[in-house]
């Protein structure tokens, strides 16, 4: 199923929000890969680019992320 032009929106919105923490963390997709693959989930460098270059990705995905990069506070003004 497409998606609309809002669901486009926002998924991109999340996934530059992604983008930037992990620039601002020095963080890199091999790294992130690592953290998640010690909290279970199976992500590899490649899987995670794929999906941050989509912009499409499961909530579970981002929530893992944002607990692997110890993010506590999302301000939603910043997505």
């Amino acid at each position: 199923m497409p998606f609309t032009d809002r669901e486009r929106e926002w998924a991109g919105k999340a996934s530059r929000y992604l983008k930037a923490r992990l620039k601002q963390g020095d963080v890199g997709y091999k790294e992130l890969a690592r953290r998640l693959n010690e909290h279970g989930l199976q992500e590899t460098e490649d899987s995670i680019s794929s999906k941050l270059a989509r912009g499409t990705f499961a909530t579970t995905f981002f929530l893992a992320c944002l607990t692997v990069l110890e993010l506590d506070v999302v301000r939603l003004d910043d997505l």
